[in-house]
């Protein structure tokens, strides 16, 4: 497949990629590898300063003319070929992530505003036309944002106040559309994972009948 290394997302990333159609799979792709790229850089911070000037390099980077950013990074150079035109929600997930960055505890209004900007670029991957669809995918991206991190939380106030938060936003009912089949996928992953306190998305053995039905029904 054409885009960065897949062998470096998560294992319930890798499913959602698989259930997907194959026109979708290199910006989906791309797509958890810029989230992955991003989750690294709030990871290795220590001092805010810093994380902010690294994210505001992506931000320039994506304000940029694909023709003229600089080449060799495989993310950038895998979101040039797939999400020309869609830079704002890139943009859009890069300071939902900056909100992570080490400082105080975190309130319940950042991480629900993290989560809707990490779950920002699923929007633009949409197709069906409707406030119904743009609810249904902003819903199911906005529980694998808050899931996947309440998942790699260390803190247990914090895990709890991201289960919280996450399960506080209502799923909508109804199959999601075909072309974001492996995002129904991630999202009843992580309602059961949000419902088990934040456990890992694909942790016990009811994990992979859990992502078979969403991935065949898309709900």
């Amino acid at each position: 497949m054409d885009g960065p290394d897949q062998s470096d997302l998560a294992e319930e990333q890798r499913l959602a990629i698989a259930y997907s159609p194959g026109l979708m799979r290199p910006a989906l792709a791309s797509l958890f590898a810029f989230d992955r790229r991003m989750a690294q850089i709030v990871a290795k911070t220590t001092e805010p300063l810093l994380g902010q000037m690294r994210l505001a390099w992506w931000r320039d980077m994506l304000g940029m003319p694909v023709s003229v950013r600089p080449a060799g990074d495989a993310v950038l150079d895998a979101l040039g070929r797939h999400w020309t035109g869609r830079e704002r929600e890139l943009v859009a997930m890069v300071d939902g992530w900056e909100i992570l960055l080490p400082g105080e505890m975190l309130t319940r209004n950042q991480m629900q505003e993290f989560g809707e900007g990490r779950a920002a670029p699923f929007g633009a991957l949409r197709q069906a036309d409707g406030q119904a669809a743009e609810e249904r995918v902003a819903a199911a991206a906005f529980h694998w944002a808050l899931a996947d991190a309440a998942a790699h939380s260390a803190d247990a106030r914090e895990r709890a106040a991201f289960v919280e938060t996450g399960l506080a936003r209502l799923a909508i009912r109804g199959s999601i559309e075909p072309g974001l089949r492996g995002l129904a996928v991630l999202q009843a992953l992580a309602l059961r994972a949000l419902s088990r306190g934040g456990r890992p998305l694909l942790e016990g053995r009811g994990a992979a009948l859990v992502a078979l039905r969403a991935g065949l029904l898309g709900r």
